[in-house]
């Protein structure tokens, strides 16, 4: 069943098509970092005017040249959550594609494309597994069991880590996404110069806290009149430091408990090479294996929910009522598809 996944929720407008003897078989993705980059962070206006202009374009000139249109089977797009007026670009499209094609769609769930992100290679599916899903969005430890059962252990009370390194990123003058830039900072920062708290680090609990941290930065900054280029790379290490130690501190409890022996990373942050080094030692210290998405699958793409979309096929319809909702957890799949 080739299966054509939409990507909407944020500030990528993407496009992919699975197959599944194949695997990807077509993938596209635009980028508005540069458009919201002036503002340090995703304008949601700008951004569904965005998908609304890019979206045919792009489906024509990157998708249309690789297969046939009366070839696909399946639409999967992105339901939520995300960005509401994002959202409806990316549902709309894909409901008035399936109409003329008269074929069915899923609404998918944005976090549970993420968690799948992993298994879109080469990479065989092995449950039971832990997750650690981090993106600008969303910091979620889950057991997973299978398909569709998620028992989430803990996440962010407030700031999720990606939001935070994008906090930062801007008290630092940094560009927006925050975690590229932050991590190529930290790397001319002087270890030890600066030492910020680790949220929650001595708390019985699996549950995480970022607010807190980026206000240590705040303050940090606000002892310096001037801060030099060297100043703001020394807090950036420092920064990113606690920021993943407070993640490992988290996962390593989480893998104890759960005796998994596969862990796995995945969001966008999960390319930050600091945090995945200390996922590697955990998974050494478990004697588990440790699975991360392509670099390119990390951040939110189409390739995720076509394929997740393909996993949950028999859920899809032709009814077309809108399933959007800007909110939309784990823990609810079952909300919309019953």
């Amino acid at each position: 069943m080739l299966t054509l996944g939409i990507e909407t929720s944020c500030d990528e407008t993407a496009l992919a098509v699975y197959d599944p003897n194949k695997g990807i078989v077509a993938e596209a993705v635009y980028s508005q970092i540069d458009l919201h980059a002036i503002y340090g962070g995703v304008v949601p206006e700008l951004a569904s005017r965005d998908h609304c202009q890019k979206i045919l374009p792009l489906f024509e000139s990157n998708i249309l040249n690789t297969i046939n249109i009366n070839d696909i089977e399946l639409i999967a797009y992105t339901a939520g959550p995300g960005l509401g007026g994002a959202l409806l670009i990316g549902e709309s499209f894909a409901q008035g594609l399936a109409a003329a094609l008269n074929i069915p769609v899923i609404g998918v769930n944005h976090l549970e494309g993420h968690l799948q992100a992993p298994f879109l290679g080469k990479n065989k599916v092995q449950f039971p597994l832990l997750t650690l899903l981090v993106s600008g969005g969303h910091s979620m430890i889950i057991d997973v069991e299978g398909i569709g059962k998620y028992n989430i252990l803990g996440e962010s009370r407030d700031d999720a880590v990606g939001e935070a390194f994008d906090k930062v990123a801007k008290l630092l003058d940094l560009r927006y996404p925050g975690g590229p830039e932050i991590e190529k900072l930290a790397k001319n920062g002087i270890k030890g110069t600066h030492k910020f708290p680790i949220p929650l680090s001595d708390k019985d609990t699996y549950d995480m806290s970022f607010s807190g941290l980026k206000t240590s930065v705040l303050y940090a900054l606000q002892d310096m009149s001037e801060p030099t280029d060297q100043d703001k790379a020394d807090i950036a290490l420092a920064f990113q430091d606690s920021a993943t130690e407070a993640l490992a501190i988290k996962v390593r409890k989480a893998m104890i408990k759960t005796k998994r022996k596969l862990l796995v990373c995945t969001g966008g942050v999960a390319a930050n090479t600091v945090l995945r080094s200390k996922l590697i030692a955990i998974s050494k210290e478990a004697e588990a294996n440790i699975l991360f998405p392509e670099l390119k699958h990390c951040t939110d793409n189409a390739a995720m929910i076509a394929y997740t979309g393909y996993l949950r096929r028999d859920l899809a319809s032709q009814s077309y009522k809108s399933l959007v909702r800007s909110r939309w957890p784990l823990k609810m799949l079952t909300e919309i598809h019953g």
